[in-house]
């Protein structure tokens, strides 16, 4: 499923049609994705009014129209955005298609676990705004962070850190990059982490989730060869810091894998 920076990277994708009027859109009315929007009022309000700006937070993008329509889009697991010429025929799996003048943007989705929200008002709707700080804002420090782990002190870490509530954005492979980093066990209990633990572990939070921006967000590309992203896909990977193996196994539902050398799992 797509995080943080897999979003970023999406939504700048439909960036060639900010500022641009909607001439048409085009939509499957029976997909899906469609459970929670009002397609006629959708429809009727987007087409013939521009794209203003559009926002990223947490797993979900946000566009703005004109004369206060607000288009959401959560991608799901294999959902993507692209920008299209602008006699593109739509196919089988786009769901969603907006034309501009110069370009087709195409919300596509095969397995159709995306969503798509639409609401008109003044300001930004409350699906949006209850949306968590960014991790990288100054609106998250050590003391929400110290907090939450207490309310959930029984549970692994890996498991809290999947918390949409609290860790907006952070997926599988982010939350096993930010506990690789800071060499905690993903089995570890949250409430069993060191004061020292506790800000090592905000430190990784915020870098991994710059740094993901800063290279899946912008290019797509993979992070370097020095995180664990490149040697967490496989059976038989080896730790890019100790150069032992890696494990890999289920945690709160989710594959996930760490280096035993490096992440200790305290009784």
């Amino acid at each position: 499923m797509p995080e943080l920076a897999e979003v970023e990277y999406y939504r700048k994708r439909w960036n060639p049609g900010l500022g641009e009027t909607v001439v048409a859109v085009e939509v499957h009315p029976q997909a899906r994705i469609f459970r929670d929007a009002d397609l006629a009022e959708l429809q009727r309000h987007l087409t013939g009014r521009r794209l203003l700006r559009s926002a990223a937070a947490a797993k979900q993008m946000l566009f703005e129209a004109e004369a206060g329509g607000w288009l959401g889009i959560h991608l799901g697991m294999t959902g993507e955005l692209s920008r299209q010429p602008a006699d593109y025929a739509p196919r089988r799996a786009d769901h969603l298609v907006l034309r501009v003048p110069e370009h087709t943007l195409v919300f596509s989705d095969p397995r159709m676990f995306g969503q798509v929200r639409f609401t008109r008002g003044e300001s930004a709707p409350e699906w949006w705004t209850r949306i968590p700080p960014a991790l990288t804002s100054p609106a998250f420090g050590l003391a929400e962070l110290t907090t939450f782990l207490h309310q959930r002190r029984r549970a692994p870490i890996k498991a809290v850190l999947l918390m949409q509530e609290r860790f907006p954005g952070i997926g599988n492979w982010m939350a096993d990059e930010i506990l690789w980093r800071a060499a905690i066990h993903p089995r570890q209990p949250a409430g069993s982490l060191s004061a020292a633990e506790q800000r090592t572990l905000l430190r990784e939070i915020r870098w991994v989730c710059q740094r993901a921006l800063a290279t899946i967000g912008e290019t797509f590309a993979d992070p370097p060869r020095t995180w664990l992203f490149p040697h967490r896909w496989r059976d038989g990977g080896t730790c890019p810091r100790t150069r032992r193996p890696l494990e890999r196994d289920a945690i709160g539902g989710r594959t996930t894998c760490w280096s035993p050398a490096r992440q200790r799992l305290r009784r």
